[in-house]
């Protein structure tokens, strides 16, 4: 059983109207305590009073972040002071992993509590064209469908005011080789609308649609391409600024009710580009600390950062001056592990790898009644839908989030979670080629569908996943094979099959189609 490590607890004198029949749900003994202290006739605080209603709750969600690339978990040269103060005000968790390697699939399980591979949607939309590969991807599924109930439909219920901020990319996208193909480019028009964040549960959206990542459209007056952007910012803001000001806004036109806003940035995906005047910040700092040593060094990625930074700090601002920071959840995590091994310190690979790089993500929750401190359990995106419906009080809805798990015991140190083995299935091609892969009692296990190849890692020993034991213990590779079988058919999950026409041939070119072109272009030379 894992738990709670160097944790620092703080512990409030008064406890919300609303936590206590939190706690009273799940540990009716309090029931006891809650009757013995109106019988003393104790008066209620200013701060029961404004925590009466029930807890907001932010969903602050970053495109391509991982954990090391925040001052609060490894990095020396970018600069997250906002984020630093939310990490020292809450838990801080060292072992969260995404639900995948990539973005759509990893935010549908967040929003569902369902793991990608029993959504079957398993790419990034709409994925990368491949040609003469040793596999055939199955035919997946790009968007959500309708008959589940999303979080943000589930918050509604408890009558919540929701609003999208950002990235959304859940809906189906054209691919190169649909071009020309009237039927095909006329279906996925007609499903547009249909999957839009307004039609799966969102009230209000500012900036999310079909779009991957921010392009060309970082700067002004680009981003009011977006949805509902048209008009909005200045020469001065990016667009993680003006994203920023919508959600201000919303919070200052709700702060009468309860809100779930979820601020999805399309930062800090490329285009890694920053505002011109934090870019030259970090290059000075580059030249003023040659000797420094930093791992990540790169100016326009630390400049993106620090406008992430700016968002995050504004947001708690904002709830501070509506008085709302002390009756609202706050959730900080990111959709996959960080673009690029320079931004990656601790772990081997990065987003779309099957190693720690691509799945670790930072995450951090602060809120009334959320106790500070690190906690070293293992969680997964999916764990954050029920988490929530459960922090508010609300009733679970286990049918939906059958991938997820409550980890509000952990929140508030009035228990722990069980152990439970983690999963990953990716039958694509992209920054890898297809695998499933599964951590169990700290063992990780990989198999990739190209040759059948499978690496064995004991990540308690081994969390740089150096040393491959898959040959040296057997016994251990084939009981978690076994384990990692049986949870996919569990879960409906589509295979990678063999590819009948694959010609192997050194003359026939074998990869995805961006490098295509490269590839016909060194024959050429030859």
């Amino acid at each position: 059983m894992q738990g709670l490590a160097n944790s620092q607890v703080r512990r409030r004198k008064w406890l919300s109207p609303f936590t206590w029949s939190l706690l009273m749900a799940r540990v009716p003994s309090l029931s006891f305590i809650v009757t013995l202290v109106i019988t003393i006739g104790l008066v209620a605080s200013p701060l029961q009073v404004a925590e009466s209603r029930q807890p907001n709750v932010v969903f602050l969600l970053v495109d391509d972040l991982g954990p090391d690339e925040l001052v609060c978990y490894a990095s020396k040269f970018h600069e997250t002071p906002n984020i630093d103060a939310l990490a020292a005000k809450g838990m801080r968790f060292t072992q969260a992993y995404s639900g995948a390697t990539l973005c759509s699939p990893s935010r549908a399980a967040l929003l569902t509590g369902r793991s990608p591979a029993r959504l079957h949607l398993t790419d990034w939309i709409p994925g990368q064209v491949q040609i003469n590969r040793k596999t055939v991807t199955p035919d997946w599924q790009t968007h959500v469908d309708h008959e589940r109930i999303l979080l943000p439909e589930a918050m509604k219920e408890r009558g919540y005011s929701t609003a999208f901020f950002g990235k959304w990319h859940l809906i189906p996208r054209p691919r190169p080789q649909d071009a020309g193909k009237k039927k095909i480019l006329a279906n996925i028009a007609a499903m547009h609308p249909k999957h839009m964040p307004e039609k799966h549960g969102f009230d209000e959206n500012f900036g999310g649609d079909h779009s991957p990542n921010q392009g060309r459209n970082f700067f002004y007056p680009a981003y009011h391409k977006f949805p509902n952007l048209k008009g909005k910012g200045s020469e001065d803001k990016c667009l993680t600024d003006v994203l920023t000001d919508c959600a201000v806004d919303f919070m200052e036109r709700k702060k009468g009710e309860p809100f779930f806003l979820y601020l999805s940035y399309y930062t800090v995906h490329g285009p890694i580009t920053g505002k011109p005047e934090y870019v030259k910040k970090y290059q000075r700092k580059l030249e003023e600390n040659a000797d420094a040593g930093y791992y990540m060094k790169n100016p326009n990625k630390a400049a993106m950062i620090q406008s992430l930074d700016e968002s995050v700090g504004r947001v708690m601002a904002k709830l501070k001056q509506i008085g709302q920071l002390e009756n609202t959840l706050i959730i900080f995590t990111g959709d996959n592990g960080s673009q690029g091994d320079e931004f990656v310190v601790n772990f081997r690979g990065n987003k779309g790898t099957a190693y720690e790089g691509g799945t670790r993500v930072p995450l951090i929750v602060a809120g009334p009644n959320i106790q500070t401190g690190l906690c070293d359990v293992r969680t997964i995106g999916m764990d954050l839908y029920p988490t929530i419906l459960s922090y508010i009080n609300a009733p679970l809805k286990p049918k939906e989030h059958l991938d997820g798990v409550d980890i509000t015991s952990l929140l508030t140190s009035i228990g722990a979670i069980k152990d439970r083995p983690l999963y990953w299935h990716y039958p694509h091609y992209d920054e890898t080629t297809p695998y499933s892969s599964a951590i169990v009692d700290g063992w990780k296990v990989v198999r990739y569908a190209d040759d059948g190849k499978v690496e064995l890692y004991n990540l308690k020993n081994d969390p740089m996943e150096k040393k491959d034991l898959a040959e040296t213990n057997p016994k251990k590779r084939k009981a978690l094979l076994k384990n990692l079988d049986d949870h996919l058919t569990v879960v409906g999950a589509q295979l990678a099959q063999p590819n009948p026409n694959h010609d192997p041939s050194p003359s026939k070119y074998s990869g995805g189609i961006r490098g295509f072109k490269a590839w016909k272009a060194r024959r050429r030379k030859k």
